[in-house]
């Protein structure tokens, strides 16, 4: 169930088209052919043929680069991301909570407040998290990292449940890594820390995921952009990362059965406006990142609070050269001790590239706080046309041999009377013709057939005579 928001706070959508009639279940379990190594996509953000930058070609064909899957290199958040639209000046989706209500529970009711997403998702914390659960149509693969708020899980729920009625024999689908329950650092994600990140395998054949390099030829294509389209049209994704070709695959099907391109494009590229972007190293998996509007205004809004809680008053630093568990904490404001009993250190040795969650003894003076934000729309289809439109739409071949647009419908019915109008005519005069060509045939041949015959020598004495007896009436 999505969160409820203010219809000032959201802008006004139009209304979903329904989804295209699935392919039937029993061909939902058939693998599908990727598309020719030479074909060429309709839009060159989808493409895989658009130019790819240093950073993207380096160890693309490395197989050394390939990791497990639901790991790799992830991308994190900035301010300019998160907000979108005009700012507003107070609470959006929490304003059934005041500030002093707020305070209260923070401190003595911290349960009810439900799920807080503190932070950003490479900086940030998990506050009342909530374990995505078991179901017959996804697998969790690890539990102990499935954590999320309870947005990220209703949505994510939501989406593959939405795939399973469409195509109930599709296998389950795996879900990987989401966050730890306190969020923080995960291994080995620079993201997966505020509970609004997931990792999904693909659809394949089976249940049983294919261990290929090329997965774009051994997966379900028709599944996946179900799966696409239901995280789009169904929930508040925020980004699906995916490497290109694997994209360029989904958005071509996704094309060929019909959907709008320009919907498509509107989505399928690598722009600031764009949700399924490429990433390296997820040509295995999707990374799916879901808007939060509760959990992200609350956890922005608790942020103050944090001192009052203190195991909630947590920041990760990453160590660099130089750095020493003294400095650390010095700049934190902590101890040394409560810093090695967080991370369970032994000794007080540093790897340049760790990850150190450190505790504060008060308010984070110098942490960056996400700016309040306006939930973008969601990005539906466009409204299917009426079959007198869809008509219109249609090619009409042409004397040359080319291809024009039919008219438009009203337009149609004129010029499609107009033309049948001489026709007609003909046909009528044609057929008057016959028909009177027909009735002089039948006069003639009724004359023709009016035979009076010869009287006798007396009868014409007697019809000479005036009488009336014997005499023939032809009719």
């Amino acid at each position: 169930m999505r969160p409820e928001v203010s219809d000032a706070a959201r802008a006004e959508t139009p209304p979903a088209a329904p989804a295209p009639t699935p392919a039937p279940a029993a061909e939902s379990a058939a693998p599908v052919a990727a598309a020719s190594a030479d074909a060429v996509s309709p839009v060159s953000a989808a493409s895989g043929d658009c130019a790819a930058s240093e950073e993207d070609l380096e160890g693309e064909d490395d197989e050394s680069t390939e990791v497990a899957e639901g790991e790799g290199g992830d991308v994190g958040e900035t301010p300019e991301a998160m907000a979108s639209g005009e700012v507003p000046t107070g609470p959006v989706y929490t304003a059934d909570i005041t500030e002093e209500e707020l305070t209260r529970r923070w401190k003595a009711e911290i349960a009810s407040l439900g799920s807080m997403a503190v932070g950003f998702v490479h900086s940030g914390r998990l506050v009342n998290a909530k374990r995505f659960p078991e179901s017959q149509d996804w697998i969790v693969v690890s539990p102990e990292v499935a954590w999320a708020t309870e947005e990220t899980v209703s949505y994510l729920a939501e989406a593959i449940r939405e795939v399973r009625a469409k195509f109930p024999n599709a296998p389950p689908l795996r879900v990987n890594g989401m966050s730890n329950k306190e969020g923080g650092y995960l291994r080995p994600h620079k993201s997966h820390q505020n509970g609004r990140d997931v990792d999904l395998g693909f659809y394949y054949p089976t249940v049983d995921p294919i261990r290929e390099r090329e997965r774009e030829k051994v997966i379900n294509v028709p599944l996946n952009w179900a799966l696409i389209r239901a995280l789009v049209t169904k929930t508040d994704v925020q980004l699906i990362l995916v490497d290109r070709r694997v994209r360029k695959v989904i958005y071509d099907h996704a094309l060929a059965s019909g959907e709008d391109k320009a919907w498509l494009d509107s989505f399928f590229n690598d722009g600031p406006n764009g949700i399924v972007r490429h990433a390296r190293r997820h040509r295995d998996h999707f990374h799916v990142r879901f808007h939060n509007p509760r959990a992200q205004e609350l956890g922005r809004r608790v942020q103050p609070l944090l001192a009052l809680q203190p195991e909630h008053n947590v920041v990760t630093h990453r160590i660099r050269n130089g750095d020493t568990l003294g400095g650390i904490a010095l700049r934190y404001g902590t101890t040394v001790s409560m810093i090695k009993k967080a991370n369970r250190m032994r000794n007080n040795f540093l790897r340049a590239g760790q990850r150190l969650a450190v505790p504060l003894r008060g308010p984070c003076t110098h942490c960056p706080v996400p700016p309040p934000f306006v939930m973008p729309p969601r990005r539906l289809p466009p409204e299917a046309a009426a079959p007198a439109l869809v008509a219109a739409k249609s090619e009409a071949p042409t004397a040359e041999g080319c291809a024009k647009p039919a008219p438009a419908p009203a337009a149609a019915e004129q010029v499609a009377a107009k033309e049948a109008a001489p026709a007609v005519e003909q046909v009528v005069a044609k057929e008057a013709v016959s028909a009177a060509a027909a009735a002089g045939q039948v006069v003639a041949k009724e004359a023709a057939s009016v035979v009076v015959p010869a009287a006798p020598a007396g009868v014409q004495e007697s019809i000479g005579g005036g009488s009336s007896v014997g005499i023939s009436h032809a009719r």
